[in-house]
């Protein structure tokens, strides 16, 4: 299956919602005086009745919106009915905290803004010709299509939406419905309720987010923590950020390195970290690893464990694997690591593209490591709260942390180029085997040939979003664009490969 990614990167009304709550959001840690009033006055705020496009919805539009503003502040959904009914700010003295607030699940559906999308469905278009050949009712098994007024007609009783009346218009007439949510979680995590409406089971999901970015009416939401990570940075504790690699561009094209970490200390951080620097360790590990234990025989394949999501669901549906799957610290954690050693009195807060980076810094063994995960997305909103024009700031600091070897991590396949180059460098003659797959249905097509026996030998890289961390679901450009960005600042690194 190919994703549909034609709307990332694109600033549709669905986006600019978004990007609009988290910065209301952060106004109000950054400026309210009266949290529980300014907070009932937000829905008010963001949807204007004189200014909406959708003026026969402003209602319903209001009525998510108070979700969205939950879900930003860390809080749950309200339940949908009468017996438990919530209000807006119920909760909001758990989440008013200084520390890491998170309650699971992280993704979740706001039903009130689902359109209940068919699941999967094949239509006759007005672009049908009533052609004399009719092929598409030639090849239907079920003999589902019938002419009609001149016209082919698909019967959906009897349809078994195998899409081979599809392939064979002359004329692309037939079209083919299937709820975008579901299309893009790789994993069958995307169900329906009793209404047709898109709900997640939670036992299934990773929570990559490719559902909540691939939704054309924002019904699909995530939990976030820059209302507590700025009362933390208020508190007068120091905070430390690291950056993942992803971050060059996200931020406009002028915005350079430098200049990004400038801003994130007028924002009010102490320190600024390239989380490249736990990969270039990582990539060191994993080289070793595989020279000693793959390369002899001694294990039949290696998996890479920088994506969350692609090391859960290995996990989950191929536990087999397991003992397979890379025991190094992710570039996030060891990182972490690195500052909290440096600076053990200190907060780490990772800033990146990711969504499931919230679910693995909430695990019991990295929580007091990683104290707070906010996207590129949510840090836009803070630097919008705060009023900080990147494109105006003055450079004052210099990013030069880590190798080019880490800094490619955040493309599709660079993390298992970097080990590569890292064993061509330190174990020179030694044949590498090299396998990457992006989008979780693909990394289960990979890890069935694994178990197969398919990928004996390999170093496999396995990613959940589509091109890497630049697609992750926080990101604030188009991916094509991401990649000329990482790809330029790896080639700045003044090592290409960490240093032995």
């Amino acid at each position: 299956m190919v994703l549909n990614m034609s709307m990332r990167g694109i600033d549709t009304p669905v986006r600019q919602k978004r990007r609009k709550v988290f910065k209301e959001v952060a106004d109000l840690a950054y400026h309210s005086t009266s949290l529980k009033d300014d907070m009932e006055a937000l829905p008010y705020k963001i949807v204007d009745y004189e200014e909406t496009q959708f003026f026969e919805s402003v209602y319903r539009d209001r009525a998510i919106v108070r979700e969205r503003i939950r879900l930003a502040m860390g809080m749950s959904l309200r339940p949908e009915n009468r017996e438990r009914p919530g209000h807006l700010t119920q909760g909001l003295e758990e989440s008013n905290i200084d520390e890491k607030y998170y309650e699971p699940p992280l993704m979740q559906v706001i039903p009130s803004a689902c359109n209940a999308c068919p699941e999967n469905k094949y239509e006759i278009t007005s672009s049908c010709m009533g052609c004399v050949a009719h092929p598409c009712q030639s090849v239907c098994p079920k003999g589902a299509i019938a002419m009609v007024d001149g016209k082919s007609v698909i019967d959906q009783e009897k349809c078994i939406q195998c899409g081979k009346c599809k392939a064979v218009c002359p004329y692309d007439a037939i079209c083919h419905k299937e709820r975008p949510c579901k299309a893009a979680c790789g994993i069958g995590a995307i169900k329906s309720d009793r209404f047709g409406r898109a709900y997640i089971d939670n036992d299934l999901c990773v929570s990559c987010g490719q559902c909540m970015v691939s939704c054309p009416f924002g019904a699909i939401a995530d939990k976030s923590q820059i209302f507590q990570l700025i009362r933390a940075l208020q508190s007068g504790r120091k905070i430390i950020a690291q950056v993942a690699p992803a971050f060059v561009g996200q931020f406009g094209p002028k915005v350079t390195p430098d200049i990004f970490k400038t801003a994130l200390k007028e924002l009010g951080f102490a320190d600024v970290y390239e989380t490249a620097l736990g990969a270039d360790l990582g990539c060191m590990a994993e080289a070793e690893h595989y020279v000693k234990e793959v390369a002899t025989g001694n294990q039949s394949f290696a998996l890479t464990s920088c994506c969350p999501s692609w090391s859960v669901m290995a996990k989950n549906l191929f536990p087999e694997t397991i003992d397979k799957i890379s025991n190094e610290l992710t570039p996030m954690v060891a990182t972490a690591r690195i500052i909290k050693k440096e600076h053990p009195d200190a907060g780490v807060v990772f800033i990146g593209p990711c969504a499931s980076k919230k679910l693995e810094a909430s695990r019991r063994t990295i929580r007091s490591d990683v104290d707070f995960v906010i996207t590129f997305e949510e840090l836009a909103g803070m630097f919008e709260a705060k009023g900080i024009l990147l494109e105006e700031i003055k450079a004052m600091d210099e990013m030069r942390d880590a190798t080019g070897a880490g800094r490619g991590y955040g493309v599709a396949g660079g993390v298992a180029s970097a080990i590569a180059d890292c064993i061509q460098a330190y174990y020179p003659g030694t044949e590498v085997k090299i396998e990457h797959a992006e989008s979780l249905a693909e990394c289960k097509k990979m890890l069935l040939l694994a178990k197969a026996g398919k990928m004996n030998g390999c170093l496999i890289e396995g990613m959940a979003c589509p091109g890497g961390c630049i697609a992750g679901a926080g990101t604030n450009i188009a991916i094509p664009q991401a990649a000329k960005e990482v790809a330029a600042f790896k080639a700045e690194a003044a090592e290409r490969v960490p240093a032995e």
